[in-house]
């Protein structure tokens, strides 16, 4: 039988080489070939050119060349490891070099182009007999670019922050935000200034809150980003769990020098805007950087822990008298309610608390735990009987404090949030509890439930169905319901299951109903079918059996259904 043969190792070198050389000059064609490099970086004077990074990745038989990192470090490496690759020795020395002179090449003629930012770095992951291979073939700064590029940073600042009224442009804030947290522009952070023009974009940009939360995410993403690539690899060793979550270990002998600390401030920013404005869901990094802040000796970040961010009042997060006690943590998002005397006054004080928190911006995802010797809940199957539910049921036994209750639900409800304390198939919005609970008392309060069902993310919460089901109960179908009734079941899921058929055998009722769903799409037509009759098929028996108007109707329903979207 023939042996394998053996590549020699200098045949090797060159077919490498010649490899990732193809997959450097096509990165650098294709970027050429765009027509919009110029105008590009027109739009602001923040930018200095569009592309800075270049990562080389080679696997034997697949070089690749892109302007990201695309994470395939997981990639089964044990079936390259055999004699027929390039140890780390012959990578490193007889083929990197060569591939740094073709990026040098190319890059050299297109420095001073909106091509090439201010700065360019090529990395590279090799593939070799002993693993992977991190190193970082080339380091390039354009120094006239780059103090260009700060003289526009900081007449930025003074002429639309400092001097500022108006409202600034996210691509800006796209750019400053990054620039603010890079070494290569600040080598020296100076934290408060920083978070200085951070807040100062934020303020300008309040009376926008769609803009406000543009602006705030990239000023967050670069703080994260500022966190885990520059600041904490100081100081941890970092890993991906199971769940693809970054878990940090404290390194060794890890330097935690006063020095090394002065920007752990701006870590503590970063969590708390993380804690105030992130979907709940992203929380649990905010929390993470508190945690780290503390485990590296932040007093600040223990007292943050323990009392809250330190962003309210004092007034606004304690209050304490003969009737109860509440007590306000942002930080892991509770408010602890302590009722000493159950009544009314108690109820509405809690409630005033609540709401004046979550307009000051607390996060409303907050869940409540309550101290109470009363336990009501609400007549709906499904919820989770937990301490802030029952806080709303307690409430809602008050009539008195109904406008209060709508008044916490408006400013509760936000879509993608959901209470802290729920999760899985009970998981609900904010509001919940005193939206069902006032939409099943009073027809009052119906626009509330039309205006929380406008919200519901269907995808991660399914309360609305039991909901549903019991507003269907109470109220039936009318002509005040029905409006309502549509809007449940168009935020309802495909498990819903709302008993009114006997009423829409009533050909008044039935009417009602189908004017809900005149010029819906027909794939929303069906989905609000279903929880009442389930597939179309049986609406068609029905439709066949029927005469006169009812016939006419459930037709039409039929029809509406199956056409065609727009």
């Amino acid at each position: 039988m023939q042996g394998k043969t053996t590549i020699p190792m200098n045949t090797l070198v060159e077919l490498v080489t010649e490899e990732m050389t193809a997959a450097i000059h096509a990165w650098f064609d294709e970027r050429l070939q765009r027509t919009d490099l110029e105008q590009s970086v027109r739009r602001t004077t923040l930018q200095a050119g569009i592309f800075n990074d270049l990562m080389l990745d080679y696997k034997p038989g697949r070089p690749m060349a892109d302007d990201l990192d695309l994470g395939l470090d997981n990639d089964d490496a044990s079936r390259f490891r055999t004699a027929a690759r390039l140890d780390d020795a012959h990578m490193r020395d007889a083929v990197v070099p060569r591939l740094t002179a073709v990026v040098q090449a190319r890059l050299t003629p297109l420095a001073d182009t909106p091509m090439i930012d201010y700065r360019f770095t090529c990395r590279g992951k090799f593939q070799t007999a002993q693993g992977k291979l991190h190193l970082t073939l080339l380091e390039y700064v354009n120094g006239d670019k780059r103090e260009a590029l700060l003289d526009n940073i900081h007449a930025y600042i003074g002429q639309k922050l400092t001097q500022g009224k108006h409202p600034t442009k996210p691509l800006e804030t796209f750019f400053l935000a990054r620039h603010l947290l890079d070494p290569q522009l600040f080598p020296q952070l100076d934290v408060a200034w920083t978070i200085a023009q951070y807040d100062r974009i934020q303020a300008l940009n309040k009376s926008r809150p769609d803009a406000l939360a543009e602006h705030r995410a990239d000023i967050l993403r670069a703080i994260t980003q500022w966190a885990e690539n520059v600041y904490l690899p100081q100081f941890y060793d970092r890993a991906l769990s199971a769940y693809r979550a970054t878990e940090y270990t404290l390194k060794a002998g890890a330097a935690l020098d006063k020095q090394a600390l002065a920007p752990i401030d701006l870590l503590l920013y970063g969590a708390v805007l993380i804690l105030r404005h992130e979907p709940s869901y992203a929380k649990s990094k905010g929390l993470k950087f508190l945690d780290i802040a503390r485990e590296l000796g932040s007093e600040r970040a223990v007292r943050m822990l323990a009392e809250g961010s330190g962003s309210f009042p004092d007034a606004d997060i304690r209050l304490n008298n003969a009737l109860l006690e509440c007590r306000a943590n942002d930080v892991f998002a509770t408010i602890s309610i302590t009722i000493a005397r159950e009544e009314e006054a108690a109820y509405a004080q809690a409630l005033a608390f609540i709401t004046h928190l979550l307009d000051k911006g607390f996060p409303k995802s907050c869940q409540i735990k309550l101290k109470s010797r009363v336990k009501e809940y609400l007549p709906i199957k499904g919820l989770a009987k937990s301490d802030t539910h029952r806080f709303f049921a307690n409430a809602l036994a008050y009539a008195g404090l109904q406008p209060q209750l709508e008044a916490y639900a408006r400013a509760a409800i936000l879509q993608f949030e959901f209470y802290a304390d729920t999760e899985g198939e009970k998981n609900c919005m904010p509001g919940s509890y005193a939206t069902f609970g006032l939409g099943l008392l009073d027809a009052r309060y119906f626009p509330l439930v039309q205006h929380y069902m406008a919200n519901v993310d269907e995808e991660h919460q399914s309360v609305q169905d039991q909901f549903t089901a019991a507003f269907a109960e109470q109220h039936g179908v009318t002509r005040d319901s029905a409006p309502v009734l549509a809007a449940c079941l168009r935020a309802c899921t495909d498990n819903a299951k709302v008993k009114i058929q006997a009423e829409l055998d009533e050909v008044e009722k039935l009417e009602l109903f189908c004017q809900q769903l005149q010029g819906l799409d027909g794939y929303l037509v069906e989905h609000m079918l279903y929880p009442v009759w389930g597939k179309l098929e049986k609406l068609a028996a029905l439709a066949r059996k029927a005469q006169g108007r009812r016939k006419e109707l459930l037709l039409a329903l039929l029809e509406a259904a199956s056409r065609a979207d727009a």
